[in-house]
């Protein structure tokens, strides 16, 4: 299948990058159901699986609305206003959406499950559980991962930049993704579940890169511009594991204890499963642990009944300048 979107100079004037948290929610929660060892997000498969089972949420709102492939519903992914949306502002977007929009939605969905039919019956209240859900599975599976993410997606969005100052617009179409093509002010599109045009969809292109896309996904809406999620260039680094080397300098102002757990969370670990690993008791490690948080350098995370800690984009800074 072909799409083509035209461009005019009026919609090339309002393409802009958004870097949006409901389409890494949707583009991660498919790779996780579709069940195999993904070569690039196997470390983080291997680690969030467990926990998106135990809470049940593999069988849930999501499980329902996010098909493997194909259409996923308009409403999850609501265009963004800003370049870097919370995902506060994504979900006060879905529980807005109006309930003569969720049914089209659901139309083309074309699923029959329960909670389809329980959200066609009462959509304003069962947005509300949807978005639920989607904290719950964000606070399990993508908040702890949030910084390092981050730090792919924004470079993505200055290399693209970066592209369209030197080389113009034609070049940052064509090095998005083997799929698509810029000829003529016009993107095609080849391989298209949901085609986009410009009869279908607004002015302009929102442009999202995600960590977790495998492919190309589209969305189109009018009056709204359409929206193209396509995969982040150096998401294959994100899991890597660079040990921290050099921790003499970084230990001098932090104390060595604390530089050792900081170092120790290259992924996201619970206080008992620090204490195992560095040799600190529980008490020590929940203390220190207390203090880079209140210094900005760790998050926690609720996982169950644990909770789990991870470096913030302040700590990944600092060992990266020091590695």
């Amino acid at each position: 299948m072909l799409s083509e979107l035209a461009f005019s100079a009026d919609d090339l004037a309002l393409t802009r990058f958004a870097v949006s948290p409901m389409w890494e929610v949707i583009t991660s929660f498919r790779l996780l159901a579709a069940g195999s060892a993904h070569p690039v997000h196997r470390t983080w498969v291997g680690q969030v699986r467990p926990r998106v089972v135990a809470a049940g949420l593999d069988s849930g709102w999501l499980a329902e609305l996010i098909p493997l492939g194909g259409y996923i519903p308009d409403f999850l992914t609501p265009p963004p206003y800003e370049p870097t949306p919370t995902l506060d502002t994504e979900l006060a977007a879905i529980r807005a959406t109006p309930a003569d929009r969720v049914l089209a939605d659901l139309d083309m969905l074309r699923r029959t499950g329960p909670r389809c039919q329980a959200l066609r019956a009462d959509p304003e209240s069962r947005l509300a559980r949807i978005s639920e859900e989607i904290e719950a599975y964000w606070e399990l599976a993508l908040a702890p991962y949030w910084a390092k993410i981050r730090v792919v997606l924004d470079a993505d969005v200055f290399y693209r930049a970066r592209q369209v100052a030197e080389h113009g617009v034609g070049r940052l179409f064509n090095d998005l993704h083997s799929t698509l093509s810029w000829d003529d002010n016009t993107l095609r599109m080849v391989r298209r579940h949901c085609g986009i045009s410009r009869e279908n969809a607004g002015p302009g292109l929102l442009l999202v890169p995600s960590a977790f896309a495998v492919h190309t996904l589209t969305w189109a809406r009018p009056p709204q511009p359409p929206q193209l999620a396509y995969p982040a260039r150096g998401a294959g680094t994100l899991w890597e594991h660079r040990p921290v080397t050099r921790t003499d300098a970084i230990a001098g102002v932090l104390g060595r204890s604390r530089t050792i757990l900081l170092a120790e969370l290259a992924a996201p670990a619970s206080t008992t499963d620090l204490a195992h690993r560095t040799g600190i008791s529980a008490a020590g490690v929940s203390q220190h642990l207390t203090a880079l948080r209140d210094a900005g350098m760790v998050s926690a995370h609720r996982a169950g009944r644990s909770v789990l800690y991870a470096r913030t984009a302040v700590a990944e800074s600092l060992l990266a300048a020091n590695a």
